[in-house]
């Protein structure tokens, strides 16, 4: 059997506004906000997310 790899990942990214780290999933199907300020870290765009945080690693 072949083992399938999967294309979704999690990522840590830091809070372009209070600098606070928090992991996100590639493929979220709502939009993300920051757990301390509330600003929008990730929005769905149907496949892949649209980051608007500072992307620290993938996990």
């Amino acid at each position: 059997m072949k083992k399938s790899i999967p294309d979704s990942k999690f990522i840590k990214v830091r809070c372009s506004k209070c600098k606070n780290e928090q992991v996100v999933f590639s493929k979220p199907t709502s939009t993300v906000s920051c757990l301390v300020c509330g600003t929008l870290i990730a929005k769905p765009t149907g496949g892949k997310t649209r980051i608007e945080a500072r992307v620290l690693e993938t996990l």
